[in-house]
Formats: C-alpha cells, sequence, structure tokens
C-alpha cells in the first residue's frame, strides 16, 4: 500500500522514524511509526490495511497505541495479536480487549525497539476516557478523536468542560507539533468554522490551501497546532467574532466559555 503521507523528522534517541499514514474505512487514517525495520501502530481499526502496509514496507510490528474504546480505533487489535505477539497500550479509564498496559496522564509508553518514548495525556470529552500520546522530541501528537484538523470530536460520553480542558492541554502543546488526527475531516470542519468565525484571514487562507491538497487527493493531516490555534473554532470559542455569531444566531445566552464552546459544538452536530 502506497504510503499518503511519509514525514522524517529527527530526534535525540532515534534520527530516523518516520509515520506512515495508512488509510481505512472511508477516512479514518491509521498511523504506522517506523524506522524502516520496527513499526508501532496508532489506533488500528482494521487489521488488514495494517498487515498490507506492514508487508508492504518490510516492517514488523513491535506494539499497538490506542487512543479510545471506539471500533474504527481498536477493531483490529485482536486480529493482529494473532500475527504479533506485541504490548498493546490504551486508556486505563477504558475497557479495552486486549490492553495490557493500561495508561493514564503522566505515563509513559516506552517502545525500546524504536527508541521511542511518548508521554500521555488524560484527554477525556469524546469519550470518558480517551487519552492521547505526544513525541516530545519529534513534536508528534497522536490525538484519536479529541482533536481534530479544523475540529473536534463529538461529546459522545465527556461533558463540554471537560473537552474544554483537554483541548486546552493541546493547544499548548508548541505551535510545531504535528497534529496526527484520525480522520479526514477537515473540509466540512473548515467550513462550520468560516461560518463561526467569518473574519478569519489565516482560516480563509488555510482553506484554499487544503483544498488544493484534496483536488489533487492529498491528505489535509498532519496538520499543526500553530495553526489549529489560528484556524480551530474549538480553540478558538472565547473569539470575540465567535461569540458575536453565536449571539446572532440564538444559540448563546450567557457569557460564559463553556456554555459557548458547548454551543459551537452542538451548532456543529447539525451543520450541513
Amino acid at each position: 500500500m502506497p504510503a499518503l503521507i511519509d514525514k522524517s523528522l529527527g530526534q535525540s534517541f532515534n534520527t530516523s522514524l518516520n509515520v506512515l499514514a495508512v488509510p481505512a474505512f472511508n477516512d479514518n487514517y491509521l498511523w504506522l511509526i517506523h524506522d524502516g525495520i520496527h513499526a508501532a501502530v496508532v489506533d488500528p481499526g482494521d487489521a488488514q490495511p495494517i498487515l498490507a502496509a506492514l508487508d508492504a514496507h518490510d516492517l514488523v510490528l513491535v506494539a499497538i497505541l490506542l487512543t479510545h474504546h471506539h471500533a474504527d480505533h481498536a477493531g483490529g487489535v485482536q486480529t493482529l495479536l494473532q500475527h504479533f505477539n506485541v504490548p498493546v497500550f490504551g486508556p486505563a479509564g477504558e475497557a479495552i480487549a486486549g490492553v495490557d498496559m493500561p495508561l493514564s496522564e503522566g505515563d509513559l509508553a516506552s517502545i525500546p525497539q524504536l527508541g521511542l518514548t511518548l508521554s500521555v495525556l488524560d484527554v477525556p470529552g469524546h469519550t470518558s476516557g480517551h487519552i492521547a500520546y505526544v513525541a516530545s522530541e519529534q513534536h508528534w501528537l497522536f490525538c484519536g478523536d479529541t482533536l481534530f484538523a479544523g475540529g473536534c470530536g463529538r461529546l459522545f460520553e465527556g461533558t463540554p468542560q471537560q473537552m474544554v480542558n483537554s483541548l486546552a492541554k493541546l493547544s499548548q502543546l508548541p505551535d510545531d507539533t504535528l497534529v496526527y488526527c484520525a480522520h479526514e475531516y477537515t473540509m466540512s470542519n473548515l467550513r462550520f468554522a468560516l461560518a463561526a468565525e467569518p473574519d478569519n484571514t489565516a482560516l480563509i487562507e488555510r482553506i484554499a490551501t487544503e483544498q488544493a491538497k484534496r483536488d489533487r487527493q492529498q491528505p489535509t493531516v498532519p496538520s499543526t497546532i500553530g495553526l489549529e490555534n489560528a484556524t480551530n473554532p474549538f480553540l478558538r470559542y472565547r473569539q470575540p467574532t465567535i461569540l458575536a455569531t453565536l449571539h446572532a444566531h440564538g444559540r448563546l445566552q450567557q457569557a460564559d466559555p463553556v456554555a459557548a464552546f458547548a454551543a459551537l459544538r452542538e451548532w456543529k452536530n447539525n451543520f450541513k
């Protein structure tokens, strides 16, 4: 399977790590972190594309990393374990079959074959126990369905307050941190962002840039934390234009940041 993304960033432990995007389902990206020999997979919702990518790139799987329990992120674990005897890292706060390395904020996921250590953040909201992985040396973030390019995940299990707190943690990462989210939702997210903040020139420029990528059948991810802070309404819900838009649409009656975030998320749920 050809790579959609193959970016290499140097780091102090292993200077040959790459991240390979493996498309799955209609719009998922499954991520393979590899050094040309060994690989770790993030959120393998489907085992078959991962097995094909491992074979195509002559890689051996050495670890599985899960952000949350939804099937399109964890559904391929059992099949992969039939082929590889590897540790399965996952959220301590969720019951996921196969996880033998439960993690919560402050823990580290160490993959010695890759010379890679990822720190863990608790980012509930989309699900109650969702976690994210940060590779600080490489400036990589694997955030599952918490933060998207131009958007954020629906609140299936958590509260607006939880999601506000979770996104705040991610927004404070270095601006050049690459955001490896799990879905190609970017253009629909940005159309909503423009409705919420029509005077954002950085957003208007981003829409043109990302649409050009899609026209070339290229992925729009990873993005960066800096770009998200400049254009993502779910990180910008305190901005005056967004607040004014929510008021104008009759979606916000109280001057409370969490209420504004909740109103924005509810609007997006039904936005066409």
